[in-house]
């Protein structure tokens, strides 16, 4: 299917989709690959931040801009003067638009139509790393501040930009930018980080586009099996080697799902759609409304995305053994990358692990644990101003609350500001979905035409 058709409304000039483009694709040619630097080479960051201070001169000059660790940065943008009399923001209840700025990596030679980091605009899109994830939000968002600071607007609130350098590798320049809220007594009355999209069928029996916008994350963490044993000649082995058991753990804990269960927010976003469905899909959706065992059974099975909604998901992602083919090896070790569904924690997560490996031989520990974050509320007017925001953007689209599968750095925000959550106002259909940390990532030039009207009519409706 095609991805969702954007509005064509907004302000721009003809050529202004051409610029627009041009300013992604400079982007795209900075090569932030934040698992390739160390703490003392961040050079492609700050090249990164010099970059788009040339590129929207007008927020560079007016607003305020604060360095936070060496790879992020937060911009301030004050509220609007009242005159004396109270206006309907707080700069203590600011608004925060997040994106980060740094990709993981990508190589010409898997296969790209375009290279990686050329920022190659063809055929009606940018094609590079960081078009979807992350440069391409952050793009829009200073494309609105730049198009409204032209027009002499100020907001209703304070509204900060917080631009960060690591979300790939840990999240430490957010978690600093968080603490500094913190301490400055500052809590967000809204926080938008990526995380949702507008999507043209979200699950196979719901076959309307949709806005799809995170309320909360799963958690996560990786679980380390290690193992070991006597090095010696391959020629004469004993038992079971340090590989063979950790391959025995890792088949053992594959083969032992966890159990499936409907969130409150993954009914909800069903209900949204019944009235926007037809035949079967209706059907389908009225009944996993009533029956939410049923639903989670059923979206389980489904395997994927739709299984990712209603149970804690485990990838195994490394396995190291050996050094040489004819040799014992002394150890060997796997990690498993989990996905914590709402309900479960870290450690509940482990002990599900301990049970499918059932040997006391193979080492458990973990490493990064990041909890589920709580839920954001959908009855407030922080999300009808995203509802109706994506619907000018978007008027053919559906706006419905989902759990984000994968980690942002809004969880560091949502432990302190009830009130935050998960869009990136872009369209993606189901290829562009599988490129962000694939081959071929790309976004259309009209959808950040209508991520751009997005963060203007979100802005002006504070």
């Amino acid at each position: 299917m095609t991805a969702p058709q954007a509005s064509g409304r907004g302000s721009e000039l003809p050529d202004e989709a051409t610029g627009i483009a041009e300013r992604l694709s400079r982007m795209v040619r900075v090569k932030t690959v934040s698992a390739d630097m160390t703490e003392r080479d961040a050079a492609p960051l700050q090249d990164f931040l010099s970059l788009i201070e040339e590129l929207y001169p007008l927020a560079h000059q007016r607003l305020e801009r604060e360095p936070v660790t060496d790879r992020g940065v937060l911009y301030r943008w004050p509220m609007a003067e009242t005159g004396g009399r109270p206006g309907p923001g707080s700069s203590s209840e600011p608004v925060v638009l997040m994106a980060h700025f740094d990709v993981v990596p990508a190589f010409e030679s898997e296969g790209w139509t375009h290279p990686p980091f050329e920022g190659t605009v063809a055929d009606g899109s940018v094609w590079g790393r960081g078009t979807l994830d992350d440069k391409g939000p952050l793009c829009v968002i200073l494309e609105a501040v730049e198009a409204l600071l032209g027009e002499g607007f100020a907001p209703a609130r304070d509204v900060y930009l917080w631009f960060g350098g690591d979300e790939e590798t840990g999240s430490e320049a957010a978690t600093a930018a968080a603490t500094l809220f913190r301490e400055r007594g500052l809590t967000p009355w809204l926080v938008l980080d990526e995380g949702g999209a507008v999507v043209d069928a979200p699950l196979p029996f719901i076959d309307v586009p949709a806005a799809m916008i995170g309320v909360g994350e799963k958690g996560s963490v990786n679980i380390i099996l290690e193992a070991s044993g006597d090095a010696g000649h391959a020629s004469a082995p004993s038992g079971l080697t340090p590989t063979a058991r950790i391959a025995k753990a890792v088949t053992r804990v594959e083969r032992s799902p966890f159990p499936a269960r409907l969130t409150p927010a993954a009914r909800e976003m069903f209900a949204t759609f019944i009235p926007h469905a037809q035949g079967r899909g209706r059907v389908i959706l009225e009944s996993f409304t009533r029956a939410p065992l049923l639903a989670a059974q059923t979206l389980a099975r489904l395997g994927g995305d739709a299984a990712a909604l209603v149970r804690t998901t485990l990838a195994t992602t490394r396995l190291s053994g050996g050094t040489a083919d004819n040799v014992l090896p002394a150890s060997a070790s796997a990690t498993l990358n989990c996905r914590i569904a709402p309900g479960e924690s870290v450690a509940s997560t482990l002990r599900h692990v301990r049970r499918a490996v059932r040997d006391r031989q193979v080492r458990i520990r973990c490493t990064d644990p990041n909890e589920p974050t709580a839920l954001a509320p959908t009855d407030n007017a922080q999300f009808a101003r995203l509802r109706d925001a994506a619907r000018r953007a978007y008027p053919q689209a559906v706006a419905a609350p989902y759990i984000t599968l994968a980690a942002t750095d809004a969880k560091h925000f949502q432990r302190f500001a009830p009130a935050t959550y998960r869009f990136a106002p872009l369209a993606m259909d189901a290829r562009q979905r599988a490129s962000i940390h694939g081959v071929d990532e790309r976004v259309s030039i009209a959808s950040l035409r209508a991520g751009k009207l997005f963060h203007e009519s979100l802005l002006r409706s504070l």
